[in-house]
């Protein structure tokens, strides 16, 4: 049934563009499809706007029984299965998803942009990146039209991250009445690192993010690196203005493109207080909390936390280096500290991922081996993804250690403010997006210097109550100045400005 609104004005308001959806479904040995899921800012964000507002999030099938269930519902997903929200799922052939993601996506834009290449080695773009390339351009090209057929008159699309850098531009050729924003959930880098990428290909990207009318970031250095980018890049093709008490707007012309102006955002996404100080205090938290406590093995004991993905920009490795110098260095802390580290795999179809997942269960190893005692482990390590677990850690934590090599934002280091039972300290490095805002109640470490770290990690250990509550009640309250909700209304708000 065709509603008179829908045959007023078809197709949606508002559209949301990601790689991974807010749902995924496995497939049953029977043939039966299960569907899971997932949370996050953009899905508080969807239900924010309210159910009068027409909105559709367009993704992508990721695996056996997502194409399944594109299969079966010709991509328009049943609303029991997303919450209620209208999802359209792109079944992209799986060798053209897999060269995009993995081949640029994962092992190109990510490497760059967290600035993670061993130099000497890496990058090389030869003719199978070329390959890759042609993928990634294929799959934002579906992605776009996509977006372009689904898009009312006028409609706000927000287009998110690195996988779907080329869609604005695609999608302004296709749909100019469109109002667009992309957002950037992980760093930019500098120009001189940014150059590393071939020529044609780094304009290719700065001109797709250019189709936006709003380009958004996380902090303040995250869009300074892009401006710069943009300047350093397109040259004379590129004008950027920096207008007093107003954001930096960019100009630019594509090759058969007028002029166009993008202006510049900075949205730091927050942590959801009341999600979390809901969900930390239910009963499966609490039986978490009770295992932690027993494997901690004494009342007295501290406890420094961290909470990640075994991604080699969180920076792991050094972070248990830094907690055998602490231990080496202060022998006091023998016996009386134990080191929660949950390292959740990622990435693991690719072999640089394996490998540092396998590091970080190797040092574990040795740190326990060297000084563990029949009563004390230093080292625990959890490897199975378990939120509840993790929020039973963040109540637990004395000490939270968030040493990033670079990150786009880094909510842990947000969430675990919100959620501490007794207060925390945080070890926070100053490459993390977070540190913009939480900097000032951290303590601040260069993610390289394995000492400091470690002294970082003895100075919070021995930190007052009071002083630990203090920053901890500051903390908790930048960390949720913009939570996910209010974070996608404003975007939306800026969007329509």
């Amino acid at each position: 049934m065709v509603s008179e609104r829908s045959a007023v004005q078809p197709g949606a308001e508002v559209l949301v563009a990601s790689n991974r959806g807010p749902v995924s479904y496995a497939l049953g040995a029977g043939g039966e499809l299960t569907a899971k899921r997932g949370g996050g800012g953009l899905v508080s964000g969807l239900s924010a706007i309210g159910p009068e507002t027409d909105a559709v999030w367009v993704c992508s099938a990721l695996g056996d029984g997502d194409r399944e269930a594109v299969r079966r519902t010709g991509g328009g997903l049943d609303v029991a299965d997303t919450g209620g929200q209208r999802v359209r799922m792109l079944d992209i052939p799986g060798e053209v998803h897999a060269a995009a993601y993995n081949g640029v996506a994962n092992s190109v834009l990510w490497f760059v942009h967290h600035m993670l290449y061993q130099t000497p080695l890496e990058p090389v773009f030869d003719v199978d990146f070329r390959g890759q390339w042609a993928a990634y351009e294929a799959y934002n090209a579906a992605f776009a039209t996509a977006l372009a057929d689904a898009a009312g008159p006028g409609a706000a699309v927000l287009v998110q991250d690195y996988h779907l850098a080329l869609v604005p531009g695609l999608l302004r050729e296709l749909r100019p009445d469109v109002r667009i924003a992309h957002f950037s959930h992980t760093p930019w880098a500098p120009p001189e690192y940014f150059a590393m990428l071939p020529d044609d290909v780094r304009r290719q990207l700065l001109l797709g993010i250019l189709g936006a009318d709003r380009a958004n970031f996380l902090t303040e250095r995250w869009a300074r690196a892009f401006t710069a980018c943009c300047a350093a890049t397109l040259g004379p093709d590129c004008t950027v203005q920096r207008p007093r008490h107003e954001p930096p707007v960019v100009i630019a012309a594509a090759p058969g493109r007028e002029a166009h102006r993008t202006r510049i955002g900075v949205h730091g996404l927050g942590a959801d207080a009341e999600f979390l100080r809901e969900r930390s205090r239910r009963p499966d938290v609490a039986e978490r909390m009770a295992a932690l406590r027993e494997q901690i093995g004494g009342a007295d004991r501290k406890t420094i936390v961290r909470v990640d993905r075994t991604e080699l920009s969180k920076n792991i490795v050094r972070g248990l280096l830094a907690f055998r110098r602490l231990l080496a260095d202060r022998p006091e802390w023998r016996e009386r500290v134990v080191h929660l580290a949950f390292a959740y795999p990622s990435r693991q179809d690719l072999a640089v991922y394996r490998d540092y997942t396998a590091q970080v269960g190797s040092l574990a190893e040795e740190i326990n081996a060297e000084y563990g005692t029949a009563a004390w482990q230093p080292v625990l390590l959890h490897v199975e993804d378990d939120f509840a677990r993790s929020l039973a850690a963040y109540r637990l934590a004395d000490v939270a250690l968030v040493n990033p090599i670079r990150d786009g934002m880094n909510l842990v280091a947000k969430e675990v403010p919100v959620v501490s039972d007794a207060g925390c300290a945080l070890v926070l490095s100053r490459e993390a997006g977070a540190w913009e805002e939480l900097g000032a109640d951290a303590l601040t470490v260069n993610p390289y210097d394995v000492a400091q770290t470690a002294e970082a990690l003895h100075t919070a250990l021995v930190m007052p109550e009071g002083e630990r509550a203090a920053r901890t009640g500051r903390l908790a309250a930048a960390a949720t100045a913009l939570p996910p909700a209010r974070w996608f209304l404003e975007q939306l708000r800026a969007l329509a400005e």
